[in-house]
């Protein structure tokens, strides 16, 4: 049978701590159930960076230096 859950141990701000506890209790779901929704949606942002990294791979790409002595070039520096 597969493993539904992972137990760890997480060390809170105490302020961070008594927030998460207010909002678990207000919504009446687990500090468990927070907790794993907003490493879900941090998970997918970091998805779509990632998707938006690899759609911008064959985009050319400039060096620093070289930007700089465009920037010279064009009389902005």
């Amino acid at each position: 049978m597969p493993q539904l859950s992972q137990r760890s141990t997480i060390y809170f701000d105490p302020d961070m701590h008594k927030a998460l506890r207010l909002k678990a209790a207000e919504e009446n779901r687990s500090i468990s159930e927070i907790v794993n929704e907003a490493i879900a949606m941090l998970t997918a942002e970091d998805a779509e960076d990632i998707a938006d990294y690899d759609a911008r791979t064959s985009e050319p790409g400039i060096s620093y230096a070289d930007f700089v002595k465009s920037l010279k070039a064009d009389g902005i520096l």
